[in-house]
């Protein structure tokens, strides 16, 4: 099994750095699946809005709902991101090489989401690379069994894992 977790500190730059890295492998031949975030500014007062890709060639889903210009609660629509899930669930069907997802975010870290087609994509014997961010990397790691690996957030990093042969060795124990 083979998975893998990035994060970065800047705004967007998790995003921007995974759909990148998702179009470098399609470019390659990759057979792509699950999403990357795509963000959109606007020319209100709302913070961006946000949708995810549907790998490897849509659709987009808005994941995002608005809820005030003064608003400070998560933006996220639970229903929406169902509904990519969903789209991503058919997409596992034809077969993939990798699955990215953009967050292993508070859905993923309390059981839904995504976290089952993560599991499903491993035992497909399908590499597997996840953007974090510090408040779930616990949650992650005991998800995966401690095997999931962390991975510096730059181009050159992400592609030499996913060309390392996969170990067979298990991770070495911690003590």
């Amino acid at each position: 099994m083979k998975i893998a977790y990035t994060m970065t500190q800047g705004r967007g730059e998790l995003d921007c750095l995974l759909a990148d890295f998702a179009e470098t492998l399609k470019s390659r031949g990759v057979r792509t699946c699950g999403i990357v975030q795509i963000n959109t500014e606007t020319e209100t007062q709302h913070r961006c809005d946000m949708d995810v890709k549907v790998l490897p060639d849509g659709p987009k889903v808005r994941i995002s709902q608005y809820l005030g210009k003064d608003s400070r609660g998560c933006r996220l629509n639970p229903d929406a991101l169902e509904t990519a899930a969903a789209k991503v669930a058919q997409r596992m069907e034809d077969g993939f090489d990798i699955f990215i997802l953009n967050k292993f975010g508070k859905q993923e870290a309390d059981g839904r989401g995504f976290r089952n087609m993560i599991g499903e994509a491993l035992e497909r014997g399908g590499a597997v690379l996840v953007g974090i961010n510090p408040a779930n990397e616990a949650k992650l790691i005991e998800f995966s069994g401690g095997i999931a690996t962390p991975i510096a957030a730059n181009p050159a990093a992400l592609l030499a894992w996913f060309d390392a042969p996969v170990s067979q060795e298990p991770p070495a124990a911690q003590g």
